[in-house]
């Protein structure tokens, strides 16, 4: 395949990653201008790169590094990450030709579809993780497990103690969980409200 036809192969993969999934899903600006700026650079230095006689153990050099710089410059969520590294990826296929020539292609779509399915909003929709402050000092997992399904209206099915603080009365938890499912009323499950006043 040749350069011009990775190149596009690539602008067209960068696009519906940020415009027809991340941005949808996440709607973060400043994510998608980083996104957009990183996999145009990879493709440049890659191409580059290439086109020298610098090794390869160069641009993978340069992979780590950029992706210590942006992960340590700002707070990630995990999600963004992959879609950070997607966008690494099909970087460096959309300017490093393959043997095989269908072969980036075929790779940078494996890429858009781990995305769209493992970030698709309806995967464990009701799954939730959060970092709470909890208002009272908790030094029993199994009450501190039974305050947070009361809490959240939900089963607990991890909960991660960052801090407990005996003189603030404070707790600080990561909790991962799954929303209970609220019953219907009975005005919902009554035919045409017949039965409900």
């Amino acid at each position: 395949m040749s350069r011009s036809a990775l190149f596009a192969l690539d602008l067209v993969a960068i696009t519906v990653m940020t415009f027809g999934m991340y941005l949808p899903r996440h709607r973060r600006k400043e994510m998608l201008v980083t996104l957009l700026v990183l996999n145009i650079g990879i493709v440049a230095v890659c191409d580059a790169l290439s086109s020298t006689s610098v090794g390869a153990g160069v641009g993978l050099g340069l992979f780590g590094v950029l992706s210590i710089i942006r992960l340590r410059s700002s707070e990630v969520d995990q999600s963004e990450v992959a879609y950070y590294f997607a966008a690494l990826a099909l970087g460096l296929l959309g300017a490093l030709p393959l043997s095989i020539e269908w072969l980036s292609g075929a790779l940078m779509a494996a890429i858009l579809l781990a995305l769209f399915v493992g970030d698709h909003p309806r995967l464990f929709s009701g799954y939730r993780t959060h970092l709470l402050n909890l208002d009272r000092a908790f030094t029993d997992e199994i009450a501190l497990r039974s305050h947070l399904e009361q809490l959240l209206d939900a089963t607990v099915y991890g909960v991660s103690v960052r801090k407990i603080d005996l003189v603030e009365d404070i707790t600080s938890v990561e909790v991962r969980y799954q929303r209970r499912v609220a019953a219907p009323t009975a005005k919902e499950t009554s035919p045409s409200g017949v039965g409900a006043r």
